[in-house]
């Protein structure tokens, strides 16, 4: 028993914030039927790498889902799809706002068909406000909502982030968390739920020490000036002596002591005292003169909360990773199987079978027939 067993969700979702949510939806058990346009269906398809004739991206976001093709502005679209919206549980989309009420498939629609639906809508900016209607990625996101203005280098010039935040952070996260309250909320009081769900708002509260320094006392950060974006030798990246990147982050002073002990650094640098700037140099000088192997060596039995950075593909490879089995889990496509994601969700919950995703409007007869 997987606890979204019961639970049928009616994707509407492309790319990644809605996808990565019924994912993790279908992970814990959940029948997710993806709604695609015909001939293209969802954009990820067409990304590259391919694995068999679509993206590896979309084989790894919908691994476990059924596709149906659809026209969503066909005359008997609404139609074919009600006996669909009947049965659901869980409504996805992400639109701009309006989209769906034009094709006559907005929540009021649903609702109407299904009283007990629940109905998340993913935008950028929300289903209202001024900038409701404007076209946004992620990069717009995190740069309107101050984040992008904390991640920048020691020139001050913003960093381009390696993961896609606003989308999975702020989107699919979000996305997952107020369904599965609003299907609480259902169990308690028999009443579906509309979910306005912006990965705009949901960005701020991940600055959520920035906000308290601003509104307290008034010392708004800016990037690589403050304790955790670079400003302080506290949380700082330092390159060695063979070129790799210590990662070293002993910000509470039993971990500073610690770390000022193993690399010899100068009391008068150890001081809370100490001015930033210098010590930053102080230590990036030290940790220049000795090689990866050498410092992590030095460091090994201490607790001084430091990391060499590590490739993506070493990353993988960690021991740890495959004592937690993060990788176990494969799902196939044409013969060869990969790692699924590993989606924050209980393994306790999730099929140990593998999965695979579905080929475009591969269920739309079976299931638009019944």
């Amino acid at each position: 028993m997987r606890p979204l067993d019961d639970v049928r969700v009616l994707d509407f979702s492309t790319l990644l914030p809605g996808p990565f949510a019924s994912l993790m939806m279908a992970e814990a058990g959940a029948h997710v039927v993806k709604v695609e346009r015909p001939v293209r269906g969802d954009e990820m398809r067409s990304y590259e790498p391919k694995i068999g004739d679509d993206s590896v991206n979309f084989a790894l976001l919908n691994a476990g889902k059924k596709s149906i093709a659809i026209d969503l502005k066909a005359p008997d679209s609404i139609a074919r799809l009600r006996p669909l919206i009947k049965e659901a549980d869980v409504v996805i989309e992400q639109f701009r706002p309006g989209v769906m009420d034009r094709l006559g498939l907005g929540y009021e629609a649903m609702k109407a068909i299904n009283p007990k639906i629940i109905y998340c809508a993913v935008t950028g900016w929300g289903q209202n406000g001024p900038k409701a209607m404007i076209a946004a990625h992620d990069l717009n996101y995190l740069a309107e909502s101050g984040i992008l203005g904390l991640s920048a280098d020691r020139t001050g010039a913003p960093i381009i982030p390696p993961v896609l935040i606003a989308d999975l952070a702020a989107g699919a996260y979000p996305a997952m968390t107020n369904v599965l309250l609003a299907l609480r909320k259902r169990d308690r009081t028999g009443e579906g739920s509309y979910l306005d769900i912006s990965m705009g708002d949901n960005l701020l509260g991940l600055a959520y020490w920035g906000l308290g320094n601003g509104f307290a006392a008034n010392d708004w950060p800016g990037g690589s000036d403050a304790l955790v974006t670079g400003g302080s030798p506290r949380y700082q990246i330092y390159r060695t002596a063979d070129n790799r990147y210590l990662a070293a982050a002993p910000i509470e002073d039993k971990f500073w002591d610690n770390f000022c002990t193993a690399i010899a650094l100068p009391a008068d640098m150890r001081s809370p005292d100490a001015d930033w700037n210098t010590a930053i140099e102080a230590v990036g000088a030290i940790i220049a003169s000795k090689t990866s192997t050498e410092w992590m060596s030095i460091f090994e039995g201490k607790d001084v909360c430091c990391s060499i950075v590590a490739s993506l593909k070493d990353a993988v490879a960690d021991p740890h990773v495959k004592a937690r089995r993060l990788l176990d889990r494969k799902i196939a496509v044409d013969g060869r199987t990969i790692p699924a994601i590993p989606v924050p969700v209980s393994s306790i919950f999730r099929s140990a079978e593998q999965a695979s995703p579905p080929s475009l409007g591969a269920d739309t007869e079976a299931i638009l027939s019944k």
